[in-house]
């Protein structure tokens, strides 16, 4: 019976441990204690990049309702807005099979971002953030412009990834 309370003692002990040790999942929480209701203005494109502004714009929505407890509303409703520009997508060459042959492209977008309040104080804000995607580039002009618009999308997401990441962390 002695071995009984010490073996159990022992487990609520442990138990006790792990449950207070402050582990806990990335990603929830509002982006700001302020901010609980968030509206998502279709980011300017400046860049030639058609539909780019969407694609930004859809991402950044898709990783604050994937990874924050804030709800994306219409402004009329929102707390705070984000608003912002993709100041530029640019191409290099990343690689040649012959002077004239194009094998490999990167392709990089710069955006800026902000979160404002109902009063329009900025809360966050980020400027000149880059990202960059490479793309194989193919002789066939439909392939070769899908696999553009799939890594201006990966910019997109990956972009979106980093800006809310950050912005949380930086609260």
């Amino acid at each position: 019976m002695k071995n009984l309370k010490w073996v159990l003692c022992v487990y609520v002990v442990v138990l006790a441990f792990f449950s207070s040790c402050g582990y806990q999942f990335e990603g929830g929480g509002y982006i700001n204690n302020d901010v609980t209701r968030v509206a998502v203005k279709v980011l300017e494109n400046k860049s030639s990049e058609t539909g780019a502004g969407i694609a930004f714009t859809n991402a950044l929505i898709q990783e604050i309702l994937q990874k924050t407890d804030t709800k994306v509303v219409d402004e009329s409703r929102a707390t705070a807005v984000f608003e912002g520009t993709i100041k530029a997508i640019t191409f290099a060459t990343l690689s040649r099979s012959t002077t004239e042959s194009v094998i490999e492209r990167r392709v990089a977008a710069t955006v800026d971002l902000k979160l404002t309040n109902k009063d329009g104080d900025v809360i966050w804000s980020v400027k000149d953030f880059t990202s960059n995607e490479e793309y194989s580039v193919s002789e066939d002009k439909i392939t070769d412009e899908s696999n553009k618009r799939e890594a201006v999308d990966k910019i997109a997401i990956r972009s979106a990834e980093k800006l809310i990441s950050r912005m949380m962390t930086n609260f």
